[in-house]
């Protein structure tokens, strides 16, 4: 067990400090002063950072930190603190860690003894929750999904069933897509898309997933896209979770149907085309 007091420690520390996620104006005094305070500040992109450095009047050097350097860029950062200098992190936009690199540091630097003090600020996941008007708790964060259309809906799938509002970061290149696959697997619940958080383009879409997927046509800029979770009366109408497949055809075929059409009624309870089931049901 170890005990860190942030401001009571002799050790080096590694700020995570939290950059704007678009207005300048939302960066913290505390947040300027950590950055010219450090020796060095460990960047996703030094030439976003440069910017900000230089909009605030900060000569801290810098050095990249992203994907693809991240474990040589570790060990280099941490020798830096076993030297004795304060080092920041920051990602081009909002909270380190949050969908960005730098979990991997933390836990090494951790490990090494010296501390790690966040500075916080503006974060787009939340700022987007709280105007959304769906329910702020409880939530999940998700981050972003994954591209391939078949591990999509695999990570949808394992969260269908969660009462509490689902947050996601999606390109506004699949975000058509993505919709059409909660579709498919949530049903027509309420989502919300807020774009441009804190710019100039700032804009909250409200409405029913099918009513967002006919209104979409080109979007543009960061997005964040929220999910109301799953009502109790949605989880009771679908008496048939428990059922294996071969019994939720039988409860239809019971009551007088042939299977033909029992498997089309099982297609509409689980939202998946009747071919899918008819193969599933015969083992093709």
């Amino acid at each position: 067990m170890r005990i860190q007091k942030s401001f009571q420690q002799e050790k080096a520390t590694l700020y995570l400090v939290t950059t704007p996620i678009g207005n300048l104006s939302d960066m913290t005094p505390r947040a300027v002063e950590t950055l010219k305070k450090v020796a060095l500040i460990a960047s996703e992109d030094t030439r976003v950072t440069k910017k900000l450095c230089n909009h605030f009047l900060i000569d801290t050097p810098l050095t990249s930190y992203h994907e693809h350097n991240k474990f040589q860029k570790t060990s280099a950062i941490i020798d830096k603190l076993n030297a004795g200098y304060d080092v920041a992190l920051v990602s081009d936009a909002g909270m380190p860690l949050i969908s960005d690199p730098g979990d991997k540091l933390v836990e090494e630097v951790l490990k090494s003894g010296n501390a790690v003090v966040p500075i916080p600020g503006a974060n787009a996941a939340l700022t987007a929750l709280i105007a959304s008007g769906l329910a702020p708790l409880p939530f999940l964060f998700f981050g972003f999904l994954e591209r391939q259309k078949s591990k999509k809906k695999n990570e949808l799938q394992t969260i269908k069933n969660l009462d509490a509002t689902l947050i996601f970061y999606e390109s506004p290149y699949r975000l058509k897509e993505t919709l059409t696959i909660m579709l498919e697997i949530f049903g027509d619940r309420q989502v919300v898309i807020a774009r441009e958080i804190t710019k100039i383009y700032e804009e909250f879409i409200r409405g029913k997933t099918s009513e967002i997927i006919d209104y979409l046509t080109e979007v543009k800029g960061e997005v964040v896209l929220l999910v109301e979770g799953q009502k109790e009366a949605d989880v009771a109408d679908e008496w048939w979770l428990d059922l294996t497949l071969d019994e939720h055809v039988m409860h239809y075929k019971a009551k007088g149907l042939k299977t033909n059409e029992a498997i089309k009624h099982v297609a509409g309870d689980l939202k998946k085309s009747r071919q899918e089931i008819y193969k599933e049901y015969h083992h093709e």
